[in-house]
């Protein structure tokens, strides 16, 4: 999946060059030792890659040309939807983030889980020191240490993190400390005034000040927190939960007496139970929302206000893209070993070895993928190939409008970067 595909401003793309050679690939191979997975920018004028220049010398190469400095390692090399690139780095056991080649002030003994907002605005990490485990955001670490933290999560206006933490030590063993409960949410450096046995998943509110999770009431009980407060009296199993658009209201799936169900604030949203249910996501227009489901045993679909497809696939379904107005929804299948794309429940012909998420056309009446078949990558609109045997391709950008596509990709060892019009 590439993250980035549609983040950024579209508008701002030059959808005027119709096709540009950026770098010859080639040339970074014949320089450098070792040469890292390939990232590029969302508007296609840059390819980005952790290169070894010497030994125990790690930098990174954009377009041919390196950063001044060098690192003894580095890795998680990410562009964000503002174009800017990001690498967490070490140099002397000290760890920090990197932004277009200049790192932060802070140093850390280790940094992990970078997390970009959509918006570009926030910048956000794990992060372990001397004094214990933390959060950093933008640059400046939050003053609160815990025992341990796990799992970063960063408001969609980048200006809040989130984290699980565990608020006291436990010695090995101890499984009396245990189940009086370690764990809690962090956010903005602030834990929550309850803890729990085990903190998993969670999410941030659209306005940034409410926070819910997944949480283990007792060794036999999981429920969902929200802002520190359990749904009542608990569940076998829950998973990870959802702030509704616009709302402090949240769902989640939870395993009750009649199967498992999707949840709103505690009461069943939808009223047909499953034998599995997750990865909901939400309609652009906040008023559907759609999940992975199990219909029988060992088949899997998409439902969408609770009814699912007519088609159930064996083996895996990805969790559900909704199309711009909402109207529509397209995901991932995989069935007797090949991958598939399903839009609305209708099952497209052609299969893959490998297919990653769909992505809509402004005016939600085409899906395009990016897809792999034997050995090459091609980009497919509405199941057509309109550009392929590629060693190498992004997941494709549509203009403002849908009438043009933004294609990047490697070819004969070359980065291109080419707009070509979309068919109607």
């Amino acid at each position: 999946m590439d993250p980035i595909s549609q983040a950024g401003d579209v508008a701002a793309i030059d959808w005027n060059i119709e096709s540009k050679m950026i770098c010859d690939l080639n040339e970074w191979r014949d320089k450098f030792e070792e040469v890292q997975e390939f990232v590029v920018s969302p508007d296609g004028e840059n390819i980005a890659a952790l290169v070894k220049t010497g030994e125990e010398e790690i930098t990174v190469c954009v377009n041919g040309e390196v950063w001044e400095e060098t690192f003894e390692k580095a890795w998680s090399l990410r562009y964000g939807p503002d174009g800017r690139l990001f690498c967490l780095v070490m140099n002397d056991d000290e760890w920090t983030v990197a932004v277009d080649g200049e790192r932060w002030d802070e140093t850390f003994d280790y940094v992990w889980n970078l997390c970009i907002s959509p918006n570009g605005k926030g910048v956000a990490a794990n992060v372990r020191t001397s004094e214990g485990y933390s959060a950093v955001l933008n640059g400046e670490p939050w003053e609160s240490k815990f025992v341990e933290a796990r799992n970063c999560l960063i408001s969609k206006d980048g200006t809040k993190v989130a984290i699980a933490v565990q608020l006291s030590p436990l010695a090995e063993g101890d499984i009396f400390e245990f189940r009086k409960g370690l764990w809690s949410l962090a956010f903005d450096g602030t834990a929550w005034p309850r803890n729990f046995l085990n903190v998993w998943g969670f999410d941030i509110s659209d306005d940034g000040q409410c926070t819910a999770a997944e949480v283990r009431l007792d060794p036999n009980t999981q429920s969902i927190a929200i802002d520190g407060e359990p749904w009542m009296p608990g569940y076998k199993a829950v998973w990870e939960p959802s702030f509704v658009p616009n709302s402090k209201s949240v769902i989640a799936p939870a395993l009750t007496p009649s199967g498992w169900q999707l949840l709103i604030d505690g009461k069943p949203l939808w009223t047909k139970s499953f034998n599995q249910v997750w990865h909901q996501r939400f309609a652009p227009d906040g008023k559907k929302v759609a999940a992975v489901v199990s219909p029988d045993f060992g088949r899997w679909t998409i439902a969408v206000e609770g009814t699912p497809w007519k088609a159930t696939f064996g083996d895996v379904v990805l969790a559900p893209v909704f199309s711009p107005d909402s109207k529509n929804v397209a995901a991932v299948v995989k069935d007797k070993g090949r991958w598939m794309v399903a839009v609305n429940g209708v099952v497209w012909n052609r299969q893959f070895d490998m297919v990653w998420d769909p992505v809509f056309t402004p005016d939600s009446s085409s899906v395009a993928v990016k897809a792999a078949i034997g050995g090459a990558q091609s980009i497919l609109l509405n199941e057509q190939p309109i550009s392929g045997g590629y060693q190498l391709v992004w997941n494709p950008v549509f203009s403002p409008e849908g009438g043009e596509i933004l294609l990047r990709y490697v070819e004969g060892g070359k980065y291109y970067r080419k707009v070509v019009p979309v068919a109607k």
